[in-house]
């Protein structure tokens, strides 16, 4: 597969082409980017090629995952396009390797794919992809698409090292325990999409996204005699384990940016009847953005397998969470809220939630709103906007 290319016109000395739509040059001036292209077809690097070159983005071409690896070792790049049968080992394979390089971790990945294949998508975002897009290629969707991540990234660039350090801590804490698996990115999504529901303001919801991947930094402080106990925890372990909120909010306290993220951190375990911790608050006490990503959290939680337990489906863990705000437990409006938008999060399989701009979360909204029930894996919506 190159990428969904076909002659065009029957010119041969075009070799193949993209089959993507054309520019239209009346719209903003794209985010400017180092792309590297890696597929086998060099007419089919050409093509593409043009197409992203002419939006303003310099493009760098290789025919193997090697080559790949050797470009972005010597010049580096923001973002990779990688045909899924790219020889010898494959996209997914590929993807794996650049994923799990401290260097590259936050290196977005597109995986282009020649058909709709539902096993081959699950692979690819397992593997870490960004993207999984299917050929044949339209131009606008694709253009919106790259940035969107190019944006994504550059906040990411823009971060201190400090910064940079905490967030790859808080994805050390998701790794330590593989049953949580995409658990941190899921939290971004459904906060994100309670925070738009109720109409907060930009900040707001980048706050939550942060706290989504944060909220149990503090975690890493926590033994793993403790962390993975498979039985349940001694008194004296429970007040270990509860200190986790405390631990995240003084790990990222010395930083202006994450100011708004540390409520969050601190206060996500608080209960609407006072019975939280570690402070007790009570009712709106406790910080809005707490309350909606401490739902999100449960949510989350219930519908995860673990060793001890199975995964409830979406209506079993909203009755779990209604039980639980008739106890005084939880706000109960937002959890009303929260049932209002559970469509968006039925879904067998949870992509990576966090590739999906605002922009498609609030069209995913309104057609909700509308009577349609879309789930995340629908809200492939041309990204216009993002972080």
């Amino acid at each position: 597969m190159e990428f969904g290319c076909t002659n065009i016109q029957g010119n041969s000395t075009t070799g193949t082409a993209w089959n993507v739509m054309p520019f239209d040059a009346g719209e903003p001036s794209p985010v400017r980017g180092k792309i590297l292209l890696v597929d086998k077809s060099p007419g089919a690097r050409a093509w593409m090629a043009s197409v992203l070159s002419g939006c303003g983005h310099l493009v760098i071409e290789a025919g193997t995952p090697a080559d790949a690896i050797a470009e972005i070792s010597r010049c580096g790049v923001d973002l990779v396009l990688v045909d899924l049968m790219t020889p010898p080992m494959g996209a997914t394979a590929f993807c794996r390797i650049l994923k799990k390089a401290s260097a590259t971790q936050f290196l977005p990945v597109f995986i282009i794919a020649p058909r709709d294949d539902l096993e081959a998508e699950v692979q690819a975002i397992e593997a870490g992809a960004d993207d999984f897009m299917i050929a044949p290629l339209r131009e606008k969707a694709l253009r919106a698409r790259v940035e969107a991540k190019l944006r994504q990234k550059s906040i990411i660039d823009s971060l201190d090292d400090s910064e940079t350090v905490l967030f790859s801590l808080a994805q050390s804490v998701e790794e330590r325990d593989p049953d949580l698996g995409q658990h941190c990115h899921r939290l971004a999504g459904m906060a994100s999409a309670m925070g738009l529901a109720l109409n907060l303001p930009g900040p707001d919801l980048l706050t939550l996204r942060r706290a989504g991947y944060l909220h149990d930094v503090g975690k890493v402080a926590i033994p793993d005699s403790v962390l993975f106990k498979p039985g349940p925890l001694t008194p004296e372990e429970w007040e270990t384990m509860k200190t986790h909120a405390e631990r995240g909010e003084r790990i990222c306290g010395g930083m202006r940016s994450l100011a708004a993220v540390l409520p969050v951190i601190r206060h996500h375990h608080e209960k609407w009847d006072g019975s939280g911790y570690p402070d007790g608050l009570k009712g709106e006490q406790i910080p809005l953005l707490a309350r909606i990503l401490q739902l999100a959290d449960i949510y989350d939680a219930l519908t995860t397998s673990r060793p001890y337990k199975r995964a409830l489906i979406p209506d079993e863990a909203l009755g779990v969470m209604r039980e639980e705000a008739a106890k005084g437990w939880r706000d109960p409006k937002l959890v009303e809220m929260f049932a209002g938008i559970l469509p968006l999060f039925r879904t067998p399989v949870m992509p990576d939630i966090s590739r999906f701009s605002l922009h498609a979360l609030a069209n995913s909204l309104e057609r909700l709103r509308n009577g349609f029930t879309p789930t995340f894996a629908q809200a492939h919506e041309p990204l216009a906007k993002a972080l």
